[in-house]
C-alpha cells in the first residue's frame, strides 16, 4: 500500500519534489518537498483508491464510533472514510468560532465516544495533536491519528509519544523518495540531497542549497 500510495501521489502531483529549487513553507523554512493531498480529490480514481486505503488502514485502530477531521485539510479525507465506513462524522477547528455558537467541534458528539482523528499529513504533529486535545477537552476518547502522509520528522513522533497518542500514515518521506527514484522522477544525486534535508530539514536551506 504504502508504495502505491506515495506512486499515485506523485503521478498526480500532489507531492512535487524539488532539490534544485526548493519550496519555501509558511514557517518559513526551505523545503525540496512540497505536499498538497487535497489535490487527490480532483482525480476520481485516486480519491476512491485513498479512500480504501484510508477505510483498510482504519481497522488497526479497533472499534471507534466518528471519525474526525482536522480543519481544514483532514475534513475532505476524513469525510469521505466515515461514508465509506457508514460512520458520523465532525470536523474540528484550529480554534473556536468567535461568533454563532462558537464552536470549535462541528457536528454531534458525545461524551465518551471513541474517535478517530483523519489528517492529510503529519509535519510537526502540532495542529493535529491540537485537535486531539479539543476532542479530549469535550468528552471523547481519541483511539488515534490516521493520515495519508507523513514526514517522519523526530519531533512529531516524540510529539504523539508524550501525548499516547497512536498514529498510522498510508505512506510516508521514505517510501517516497524511494518511489521517486524508482520513477526516474528524481536524479540519484538529487535523491541525495532529500536523504539530507530529512537530516537536517531546519539547517538545510543554508547548509546545502
Amino acid at each position: 500500500m504504502q508504495a502505491e500510495v506515495a506512486r499515485k501521489l506523485l503521478e498526480i502531483k500532489a507531492i512535487k519534489l524539488s532539490p534544485s529549487d526548493p519550496f519555501t513553507w509558511a514557517s518559513g523554512m526551505q523545503s525540496p518537498i512540497y505536499c498538497d493531498n487535497r489535490v487527490s480529490l480532483s482525480f476520481p480514481d485516486v480519491r476512491m483508491f485513498i479512500k480504501q486505503c484510508l477505510a483498510e488502514r482504519a481497522e488497526e485502530f479497533g472499534p471507534f464510533d466518528i471519525v474526525a477531521g482536522v480543519a481544514t485539510a483532514g475534513i475532505p479525507h476524513g469525510a469521505l472514510l466515515a461514508d465509506a465506513l457508514h460512520k458520523p462524522f465532525v470536523y474540528v477547528r484550529s480554534s473556536a468560532k468567535d461568533h454563532g455558537r462558537r464552536n470549535q467541534i462541528e457536528g454531534e458528539l458525545a461524551h465518551g465516544d471513541r474517535v478517530l482523528v483523519v489528517e492529510d499529513l503529519i509535519s510537526t504533529g502540532g495542529s493535529c495533536l491540537a485537535a486531539v486535545e479539543a476532542l479530549q477537552d469535550a468528552g471523547a476518547e481519541v483511539v488515534g491519528v490516521l493520515a495519508i502522509f507523513q514526514y517522519g520528522f523526530e519531533k512529531a513522533v516524540n510529539a504523539f509519544t508524550d501525548k499516547h497518542i497512536h498514529f498510522r500514515t498510508l505512506t510516508n518521506y521514505d517510501t517516497l523518495i524511494a518511489e521517486a527514484a524508482g520513477m526516474g522522477y528524481v536524479s540519484p544525486d538529487e535523491l541525495e540531497t532529500l536523504k539530507k534535508w530529512r537530516e537536517n530539514p531546519e539547517g538545510w536551506g543554508a547548509l546545502y542549497v
